[in-house]
């Protein structure tokens, strides 16, 4: 059935169930590769930054590829897409589990694993956001508190499990546990909304569509799951329908603010366990850091997803992410010098909240910035956007740690990387705010009354003072006018 607007209910709590399962399997699977790391650098005699580069690539495999799974949601089936992403995904950590060289591991536990990831990431998240408009926050909180979850329940069981069957037996069994993705994928079901249909009632009016390819599309909508008539045209015209939010200045901002927040919140989930038993901490001590890390995310996810949809905040959900990356950054900062457990554990409460907070955002933020019904390709945008920081960033803080002898450079350029990324969107939505200021006075000096669109046009409705050659110059400038 096609619904006026996102039910806010109904199927769709099960919706966030499915993406809550999915992000456990996903983001928190993610993260536990962290506490493989001091045994693949005993058993394979590898250096630091050797290393990191596994969880480099899943990270960067999945976030690289996000914009595939959107694709495969889009114009095939988003139960399809996460499926296959169960499959691929569980095949990588199987395989995994025979590897006889760092290189073995960088292919499957790095790029099959990964993309395995990516094709149930962003469609699961997307479809969030289909179902809920008025309670999406918190929806979103709930639904990304599965990594929080997850980390929280796998850590201490993964390190339980590396102990009692070896970090080969670890990832077989963790290879296992990602097979319910094919259960998630199951639960995922389509949703047919009346913005979503736009798009093919903007095709048809075209005119160089001929009239039989349009009776054949007015039974379907031009982007509907498995269609079976696709011009050249339609493909063309649909496709740059999808991605047209990439020319708006506010999500330009937003995926150049990303790329600085994704290089400075990798290598934390990489180097937290490393650096805890550097400073003398046991293994159980450090795993449980980051099950600490892992259950006040939960907290930061649904607290800041329920605090940011009440009226008070909800017009400043901008300023609350942007307020929680800086914290995070500021938080990267003062780790240097946390040389012990009991002053480690509130570095692990305050950072966990905090990225529990932003990440729950970065999709409100996002369909903010372009709307529902391109939410699923900006999502897998923003998701891209994240690949190079997460290839790069433990690398070179394994170098920087490989060279300096200690961590205090690598955590430095990480707090001051997210610190930047806030500060530019705080210095972007200053300026917009004086630009929609300035124009406001321009508007009552002239008695022109602009409207600003998400994507910076102009439409002006000209007042009664005006006469007639001035509308006619307005109308054939803009195209957009309404008198008084």
């Amino acid at each position: 059935a096609r619904h006026a607007g996102p039910p806010d209910g109904g199927w769709g709590w099960m919706i966030v169930a499915g993406c809550f399962l999915v992000t456990i399997c996903t983001r928190a699977v993610t993260r536990c590769i962290s506490i493989f790391f001091v045994e693949f650098q005993a058993y394979f005699g590898q250096d630091y930054a050797r290393t990191a580069w596994i969880h480099s690539i899943v990270d960067c495999a999945t976030m690289l590829c996000a914009p595939l799974g959107s694709l495969i949601s889009n114009h095939v089936s988003c139960q399809v897409g996460i499926m296959l992403g169960g499959l691929l995904a569980s095949t990588g950590l199987i395989l995994s589990s025979f590897a006889t060289s760092l290189e073995h591991l960088y292919l499957s536990l790095g790029v099959l694993t990964g993309l395995g990831f990516a094709l149930c990431y962003s469609p699961a998240i997307a479809m969030v956001g289909k179902y809920f408009n008025k309670k999406k926050a918190l929806a979103y909180g709930i639904a990304m508190s599965g990594s929080g979850i997850g980390t929280f329940i796998l850590a201490p069981v993964v390190q339980l499990l590396i102990e009692q069957f070896s970090w080969r037996g670890a990832l077989l069994i963790l290879g296992g546990f990602v097979l319910n993705l094919c259960v998630c994928g199951a639960l995922m079901r389509p949703i047919a909304l009346k913005e979503d249909c736009k798009t093919a009632a903007e095709f048809l009016e075209q005119d160089y569509v001929p009239e039989a390819e349009k009776r054949d599309l007015k039974r379907m909508s031009i982007c509907s799951p498995l269609i079976k008539v696709w011009s050249h045209e339609s493909l063309c015209y649909c496709s740059w329908k999808e991605y047209d939010f990439l020319l708006m200045p506010g999500f330009m901002v937003l995926a150049v603010s990303v790329l600085f927040m994704a290089y400075g919140c990798s290598p934390l989930f990489v180097y937290l366990v490393p650096y805890a038993l550097s400073v003398g901490v046991s293994h159980h001590q450090a795993a449980f850091l980051m099950s600490i890390l892992g259950v006040i995310d939960i907290i930061g996810n649904i607290t800041f997803g329920w605090l940011t949809d009440r009226r008070c905040l909800k017009k400043h959900r901008h300023f609350c992410y942007l307020f929680a990356v800086g914290m995070d950054g500021l938080c990267c900062l003062f780790l240097p010098v946390l040389k012990n457990f009991p002053l480690l554990v509130p570095f692990s409460f305050t950072f966990g909240y905090f990225d529990g907070a932003y990440v729950t955002l970065i999709p409100v933020v996002t369909a903010d910035v372009v709307g529902t019904s391109s939410l699923s390709s900006a999502l897998g945008v923003v998701y891209f956007l994240h690949a190079i920081p997460y290839l790069v960033s433990p690398p070179v803080a394994g170098w920087l740690v490989d060279t300096t002898g200690s961590y205090t450079a690598s955590f430095l350029l990480c707090g001051f990387s997210m610190i930047f990324s806030s500060m530019l969107l705080c210095f972007a939505r200053l300026a917009k705010k004086i630009k929609r200021t300035h124009l406001r006075s321009h508007t009552n000096d002239t008695g022109t009354k602009q409207h600003i669109w998400t994507n910076g046009a102009i439409a002006y409705s000209v007042t009664a003072e005006l006469d007639q050659k001035d509308v006619e110059f307005l109308a054939a400038d803009t195209n957009s006018y309404s008198k008084r």
